[in-house]
């Protein structure tokens, strides 16, 4: 059960939190001051401080110092008024996860304490594995990326401690459920700005009405609904990163706007005429084609040329070989402390099944199958028992590259057993030699054509000749 602490000398406001946070399944103790605060934490561990920022005593600016430096694995939340919401970005510059402003609202208190429990785990957890965190042949966590044995992820993590130092702006390129916000997490901690906010947002779940407020903020009364001032993200990660996930989503009005901020470094909350300076690294994320976006004009090609400074491919699951076992063993330790079970390994038919699945769902996939497998285990080992039937059943086709050649449809493509004769060998490789180059060149065809020193027509008649789409 996760400890909180809140620290309020109002009697009410401690009493309503404190009730509200143990019905949702916290452990909650409440101090009415800091002197009494920093007492109880003498003798107790806390996940978490809830700590208004005007005390009887003292104020939070103080407690954030004390706190960070007597306990700096417990992470702090500051509650504040409309007056304070400058100090409260200040704080979390200083090292505070988030600020809460009051009249307080129950959803947006439990959202913001469950997201600082869960960043501050994973920092503790990655502070813990720091002495290895070099060592690139062994199993490591960087805040939930695990970099394994295959060239995929070693070649990976090269490209994230090559770019991390820097203040380049970086686009992660891969598959849903690949791991891109842990990577973009990862380059945060190597950088010099590790020590500063790492604010992420999700880009896919923003409407076009809400998505200027939650980037830029907004001031009290400046359009209906504004009960309160609101601190944007830019604002929230100034002097840190701000990760967008899924910026492929963004409309192209609000593509415009972010242009203008990340071109002048300045940003201008909704109903303000004050302009802030900003000092935020940019990392984005996306699983669609943005050169072919581009072209559709439905993204800005000034604004993917602002964010592309440095690009990352987040290699699918499929092709990171024994890492599927690496990384599922790593997953079952998770899942063992969650749970609190003693499932300490997998069947070799269990590792067959791994290793066979194309698994379309990556790394998010696979996490889930081994927490849901761990669970039902009914003994120390995990067998192709308790794995669902499209894994357990699944059985890899072989598909025949000459067929491949002819001008058959590819669903009537023949499964068969391998072949291993050379003709199959030599398409096999211009197979992947193709699929190469168009990574590297963020899927631009003409590009490819031109590094394969072929014609884009015969480039898009090989494509089709071996179905690659």
């Amino acid at each position: 059960m996760k400890k909180i602490l809140i620290i309020d000398d109002e009697v009410n406001v401690a009493l309503l939190l404190s009730k509200f946070l143990t019905r949702n399944g916290f452990d909650v103790s409440t101090a009415s001051n800091g002197n009494s605060g920093m007492e109880i934490m003498k003798n107790e561990e806390f996940d978490l401080v809830l700590c208004d920022f005007r005390l009887e005593d003292t104020d939070g600016r103080e407690m954030l110092k004390k706190i960070k430096t007597q306990y700096p694995k417990t992470g702090v939340i500051i509650i504040t008024g409309y007056s304070d919401i400058k100090m409260a970005v200040e704080l979390i510059k200083m090292g505070a996860y988030d600020y809460i402003t009051k009249p307080l609202y129950p959803d947006e208190i439990l959202n913001t304490i469950t997201k600082a429990i869960e960043t501050r785990h994973a920092l503790v957890e990655t502070e813990e594995r720091a002495p290895v965190a070099t060592k690139v042949n062994k199993k490591q966590n960087l805040s939930g990326f695990v970099v394994g044995t295959s060239k995929a992820s070693k070649e990976l993590y090269r490209q994230i401690e090559l770019v991390a130092p820097t203040n380049y702006s970086v686009i992660i390129l891969g598959e849903s459920g690949t791991g891109k916000e842990e990577v973009a997490k990862s380059i945060h901690l190597h950088s010099n700005r590790h020590n500063q906010p790492f604010i992420a947002m999700d880009c896919g779940s923003l409407t076009k009405e809400l998505a200027a407020s939650e980037f830029f903020g907004h001031e009290k009364g400046s359009f209906t609904g504004a009960f309160a001032t609101k601190i944007g993200h830019f604002e929230m990660a100034n002097g840190g990163t701000l990760f967008l996930d899924e910026v492929g989503n963004l409309s192209y009005e609000i593509q415009a706007a972010l242009l203008r901020t990340v071109q002048e470094r300045k940003v201008k909350r909704i109903g303000s005429t004050k302009e802030i300076d900003l000092d935020v690294r940019i990392i984005v994320a996306t699983n669609e084609n943005l050169t072919e976006g581009i072209q559709k004009g439905r993204f800005r090609e000034d604004l993917y040329h602002r964010f592309n400074e440095f690009g990352i491919y987040m290699p699918p699951l499929r092709e990171r070989g024994n890492d599927i076992i690496l990384l599922a063993e790593h997953f079952l330790e998770e899942a063992n402390k969650e749970l609190g079970r003693n499932v300490t390994t997998f069947s070799a038919d269990a590792v067959e099944c791994f290793m066979n699945y194309r698994w379309p769902g990556n790394v998010r996939e696979l996490k889930n199958i081994v927490r849901r497998a761990a669970l039902i285990s009914e003994g120390p080992e995990i067998t192709t028992k308790s794995l669902p039937l499209e894994i357990s059943n699944y059985r890899m086709p072989v598909v025949d590259f000459g067929q491949l050649q002819s001008n058959a449809e590819p669903q009537t493509a023949a499964v068969k057993e391998p072949r291993h004769d050379l003709k199959n060998a030599a398409l096999e490789a211009e197979y992947e030699t193709i699929l190469k180059v168009l990574r590297e060149v963020n899927f631009n065809k003409t590009k490819a054509a031109e590094i394969l020193q072929i014609d884009r027509k015969t480039l898009y008649n090989k494509m089709k000749a071996i179905n690659l789409k």
